[in-house]
């Protein structure tokens, strides 16, 4: 029996691949690589967060005393309260509206769909300051519906009437993109079962439709919750003095140079944002699927009176968009408001020359480009390597669970954590600082989690057979990833890179610590140029910014259409 179970004379050794197969180490080390750059530029500024928070002015250990000491200050503590009552008043109101508007595009027959769908989406390209100043110009001290607004018992939009105002225009294209992928999964049988019972429109709804759009529902109030109170742009220019935890970092680290305290208020800003991050996951994994092999797609039928409400409420909510963007073109334009509003370029005259913006709006695309490529390049290794190579489950699980952090992390509190980190004497990174090295670095690490799920969504697409049978062959991973891989994952890359583009020129709170006056971006420039009074000058870059990822966005998507053609045909 034994002779019979070994090997056969002459016969070579058959030992397992992954013991002897070089792309394995190969692999391996590459996945290490991806690790010790995530420690060294996610993982170690947010401990040195936690380290300075424990520490005294002169860097010795304090213990608890800096969260002692927040405790017993009113303004702190009040600005706390301010930034979670603004927070929940601004989900309550956008979450119900943007819930309104997915329902008209994907519930009712209503005509002009692409095209109100589009205009919603068009808050994602511009600077979220840009809403802030609209605001001033429609109901500041000079606004155009001063009176208006006034009428209504409003005495002033600085505060927290203009920052929640505009924090609904910027979050809620974020949240109408859940709630309308939330409606889009429907069963056209649950309706036909409940239309042949008797059940009535009214009741449809509160027994079909919200229960299988709960889910969604509740993702994007933790969306909105977590973007209003992390954001720094919008208090900063509108809020007056009405004070909120991101305003209260930027005061105390900038202005104070009280880092102990910055550091509590920014890990005071880390915990809802987290807190939301672990709901949002257990919402996730309680979810069932609402679209089975035997579903049949919902497709809604005409009604006149619905179809005309869906229709004006979303023309009404699109004509909101517009007249904000379009308020900040016109002041752009506007000679001296509101005295003479005869057109002239002298906004972006002195904004592009005067105030030398038109550098920080080249270091913005230089900085952009740099984070789409490669950001778009690091995120695709890393998740490649994930879902596309075996062994080192150590390794990977430490991977992945620093792929997911930066979306529990606010900017603000990241690039905090690199000012501590990068910062600090003796620090061998520490000539990173103050480059646009390290702001495009800072800039993929905020955005690196959305970038990783869709490269994971495209690769988990693909079936493990290619690079069995590549494996079978003895063909090295890489020439599997060059020949087959690239090619069928492009779109995603395309995908991946332009979200990347579109931040990077938008954000602010991740760079506002970073920047010197050699790397300043158009953003930062902004909101130097409203603190200077010139707000018109800031208007003209806001727009700037805006027209920038609107010519960006349509490269991509002319990119996209380009690259299907090539490389996508076999999808026919």
């Amino acid at each position: 029996m034994s002779a019979i179970a070994g090997p056969l004379p002459g016969a070579a050794p058959t030992v397992p691949r992954a013991r002897t197969d070089p792309t394995q180490f190969v692999a391996h080390a590459a996945l290490a690589v991806v690790l010790v750059l995530m420690l060294a530029f996610l993982a170690a500024p947010l401990l040195a967060i936690l380290q300075k928070s424990l520490q005294d002015a002169q860097g010795r250990f304090a213990g608890l005393a800096n969260f002692v000491a927040y405790a017993k200050t009113p303004a702190l503590l009040r600005s706390l309260g301010n930034s979670l009552g603004i927070s929940l008043l601004v989900t309550v109101l956008t979450v119900p509206a943007a819930f309104a508007f997915a329902y008209a595009l994907r519930r009712t027959a209503m005509r002009w769909k692409p095209l109100f769908r589009g205009i919603t989406l068009l808050p994602l390209l511009a600077p979220s300051l840009l809403a802030a100043i609209s605001l001033i110009y429609w109901f500041g001290n000079q606004g155009v519906l001063k009176g208006a607004m006034q009428a209504l018992g409003i005495e002033s939009i600085y505060g927290a009437p203009g920052v929640a105002l505009a924090e609904c225009f910027a979050v809620f294209p974020h949240v109408l993109m859940i709630l309308v992928t939330a409606l889009g999964a429907a069963d056209a049988r649950l309706y036909e079962a409940a239309h042949s019972m008797g059940t009535g429109a009214w009741r449809r709804f509160f027994t079909v439709t919200l229960p299988g759009a709960k889910y969604g529902l509740i993702s994007a109030a933790l969306v909105s919750f977590t973007l209003v109170i992390t954001d720094f742009g919008i208090p900063k220019v509108i809020g007056g003095n009405f004070n909120m935890l991101a305003t209260d970092v930027f005061q105390l680290v900038i202005g104070q140079q009280d880092f102990p305290r910055g550091a509590v208020v920014a890990l005071l800003l880390l915990a809802p944002a987290v807190l939301t991050f672990a709901v949002d996951r257990w919402v996730a994994g309680r979810q069932t699927a609402l679209i089975t092999a035997r579903a049949v797609p919902y497709r809604p039928g005409r009604k006149r009176w619905r179809d005309g409400l869906a229709t004006a409420y979303c023309a009404a909510v699109s004509a909101a968009v517009l007249a904000m963007i379009g308020m900040a073109v016109f002041a752009s334009f506007a000679r001296l408001w509101p005295y003479n509003l005869s057109p002239t370029l002298a906004h972006y005259t002195m904004g592009l020359v005067d105030a030398e913006v038109g550098t920080a709006f080249l270091n913005s695309l230089t900085m952009a480009a740099g984070t789409a490529l490669f950001g778009t390049t690091l995120v695709f290794a890393g998740a490649y390597l994930l879902e596309k190579t075996q062994g080192a489950a150590p390794l990977r699980a430490a991977v992945r669970l620093l792929a997911m952090l930066p979306m529990a992390v606010p900017g603000l509190v990241l690039g905090l954590g690199y000012i501590f980190f990068f910062n600090a004497p003796g620090n061998p990174l520490g000539g990173l600082y103050h480059t646009m090295a390290l702001l495009t670095i800072c800039t993929i690490a905020h955005f690196y989690t959305t970038g990783h799920l869709t490269a994971v969504t495209a690769l988990k697409a693909m079936d493990a057979e290619f690079e069995a049978v590549s494996a079978s062959l003895k063909v090295p991973f890489w020439v599997t990833l060059r020949r087959v891989t690239l090619p069928v994952c492009t779109p995603a890359l395309i995908d991946i890179a332009r979200y990347f583009f579109i931040n990077a020129m938008t954000t602010i709170s991740a760079v506002v610590f970073l920047y010197s006056p050699e790397t300043k971006v158009a953003a930062i420039a902004i909101l130097n140029l409203d603190e200077a009074g010139e707000t018109g000058a800031a208007a003209a870059m806001a727009v700037l910014i805006t027209a920038a990822s609107s010519v960006a966005m349509l490269a991509f998507m002319a990119l996209a259409w380009i690259v299907d053609r090539r490389t996508q045909a076999w999808r026919a």
